[in-house]
């Protein structure tokens, strides 16, 4: 059964995407609700949920496969991430994010990038990171119809340019260069942008300044919408949080205890029960009668 809400079964497009923006001119606002997901099971209770935007995100490689950031991912780890999630998605709209490297070089090659995840995986669109600098690929990428969305502020495949998970944009001539970034990224023909870690004034400045929809993620509530790490929500992290992410549940509490139990259960001899276990009678019983009520050969 399905457990999207009443109401909002529509496939989310791109177009509808951007008409949500123009609604919010006319002051018929209706946020755009985004997660990561990096797997059929989470993509499909995400998208059964009603989530608007499932990205497989880059940060798959810290906190599913346990690099210390997202630039070791490599395009076929990332290809094999969205398919898996392509496969639990059906209503929401999939984007892909494209790993460090795979777009910071000739416009072409990102093009051959871009064009794997949308023709092997299943992407709906791509996001790259960065502002100004990627304008011409960006460009590449839309002239292609390869949609994308940009993104820019706290871009976490700069690390070590911007020294560390830090909050940009917070002086006047950062702020003005972040606007200069989102500019850049609209007028190359992204769909959206995503606002990272940035002030809540400046991200207000930026979606008030462009045509296209924002999507912040530690960027305030006046964004277009907002996205979150699933795991940051759901506890399933082995670190603090960042300040923005809300935690919704602690799975990761819940699978531990579980887990414990587990343990706890096959130690003590309590599990596998009498009725958890098969008996030859009984199998043999069944077995009969089936091949007596289906005529199936067994």
């Amino acid at each position: 059964m399905s457990m999207i809400p009443s109401g909002n079964t529509a496939k989310v497009t791109v177009p509808e995407l951007l008409q949500r923006k123009s609604d919010a001119a006319n002051y018929q606002k209706k946020k755009i609700t985004s997660l990561t997901a990096y797997d059929y099971p989470t993509a499909r209770l995400a998208d059964d949920a009603g989530v608007d935007v499932v990205l497989v995100g880059d940060s798959v490689a810290m906190v599913a496969l346990g690099y210390e950031s997202t630039l070791p991912l490599t395009l076929e780890e990332a290809l094999h991430h969205t398919r898996a999630v392509r496969r639990g998605v059906k209503r929401a709209l999939l984007v892909a994010d494209m790993p460090f490297g795979t777009y910071h070089g000739d416009a072409n090659e990102a093009l051959r990038n871009a064009v794997r995840f949308v023709k092997e995986a299943g992407a709906e669109a791509v996001k790259v990171e960065g502002g100004e600098r990627r304008l011409e690929v960006i460009a590449r990428l839309v002239e292609a119809e390869i949609p994308v969305m940009g993104h820019v502020g706290l871009t976490p495949q700069s690390v070590h340019a911007i020294g560390g998970y830090r909050v940009q944009g917070k002086t006047a001539s950062a702020s003005e260069q972040l606007l200069r970034d989102a500019r850049a990224v609209e007028a190359a023909g992204a769909f959206a942008i995503v606002l990272e870690g940035i002030p809540r004034e400046l991200a207000a400045e930026i979606t008030r300044s462009v045509r296209i929809p924002t999507i912040g993620i530690g960027a305030g509530p006046d964004c277009d919408g907002q996205i979150l790490v699933l795991h940051d929500m759901i506890g399933m992290t082995f670190q603090a949080p960042p300040k923005f992410a809300r935690r919704y549940a602690n799975v990761g509490e819940a699978i531990s205890q579980a887990v414990r139990e587990y343990c706890a259960d096959v130690q003590n001899g309590n599990f596998p029960s009498d009725a958890e276990s098969y008996h030859r009678a009984r199998v043999l019983k069944l077995e009969e009668e089936l091949k007596v009520n289906t005529d199936c050969d067994w």
